[in-house]
């Protein structure tokens, strides 16, 4: 879907990939540079599981940023192989790729990650997390460290969390976007519906409240989603592996289940800009993510 408005003559559109090993940042750098969060975010690796665009509009460049899963090259299962075939298909046709890095520590998976890149596209070293550095004189040989990964055409140091750097990063990207009109109207913030942005918002939440104490293996289905004049109806699953997972996310009489639901639902109610009315069930499905049919069922 095009604008109608006219573009001026120098403004410039494309696509650009976030891409890193999970847990540097990369979702919530999208939401930094969109202003509004549309990828979920937490503590946990591998949150981000599907393709998420976000798309960021000022008065010279339409940035549509595509949030990919953190590539896996270490743990395979099904789900991480349909994972890493997600990151592959989000490179093709984009115009410049973000590599997001952790400032704190360099590891093998990065440089692995950095030499998958295309070759013939610009990639900008995102190194974020500086915000956690002890010793700020570390930054200086960190990036000279990043620099011999490959050719970058440009490395800068950033915050995601606070918000450090990101007009520099930003300009970086524009800089290297092709002269169009923009693809999306300006106020659109990206190209996912408020069912499967609802799901994401419980997911989340599942994450941040429960930690470690859930596995990775857990997901959520949407049953129904509608609308009562202003007041969105939604009924969701969560999906775990075992009984005892289940025990766990419901908590002592249901407890747990209401606080990631009331989360969940503040969130939706904030994003959606209306009031939610939320039901969330617990179900077991045992061997959801090495199954191809529950794969599909989720989108995967």
């Amino acid at each position: 879907m095009t604008t109608e408005t006219v573009a001026p003559a120098e403004f410039r559109c494309g696509h650009v990939a976030i891409v890193g090993r999970p847990s540097v940042g990369k979702s919530t750098l999208l939401n930094a540079l969109v202003g509004e969060k549309i990828s979920i975010t937490s503590k946990k690796p591998q949150t981000t599981r599907h393709r998420i665009i976000g798309i960021a509009t000022s008065a010279t460049a339409q940035c549509i940023y595509v949030d990919t899963p953190g590539f896996q090259t270490r743990h395979r299962s099904r789900l991480n192989d349909r994972l890493n075939k997600t990151v592959r298909e989000s490179l093709a046709g984009v115009d410049v790729v973000v590599l997001v890095l952790d400032a704190t520590r360099i590891v093998a998976a990065d440089r692995e990650v950095a030499a998958l890149l295309p070759a013939n596209l610009p990639v900008l070293a995102a190194v974020n997390k500086v915000d956690l550095l002890s010793d700020k004189g570390a930054l200086l040989p960190r990036m000279g460290e990043i620099a011999q990964m490959r050719a970058f055409a440009a490395i800068v140091p950033i915050s995601a969390e606070k918000g450090t750097q990101l007009r520099e990063l930003q300009a970086e990207i524009d800089a290297r976007l092709p002269v169009s009109t923009p693809l999306y109207p300006a106020d659109e913030l990206t190209d996912r519906d408020e069912r499967f942005l609802a799901s994401e918002l419980i997911r989340e939440k599942i994450f941040r409240l429960l930690g470690e104490e859930i596995p990775y293996a857990t997901t959520v289905g949407i049953d129904s989603f509608t609308l009562d004049g202003t007041m969105r109806r939604i009924r969701a699953t969560v999906y775990v592996d075992h009984a005892s997972q289940r025990a766990i996310v419901l908590g002592e009489g249901g407890a747990r289940m209401k606080e990631i639901a009331t989360a969940a639902r503040k969130d939706m109610e904030r994003l959606f800009d209306g009031k939610v009315f939320l039901e969330v069930w617990v179900k077991v499905k045992r061997g959801w993510a090495d199954t191809d049919a529950s794969l599909s069922r989720f989108g995967y």
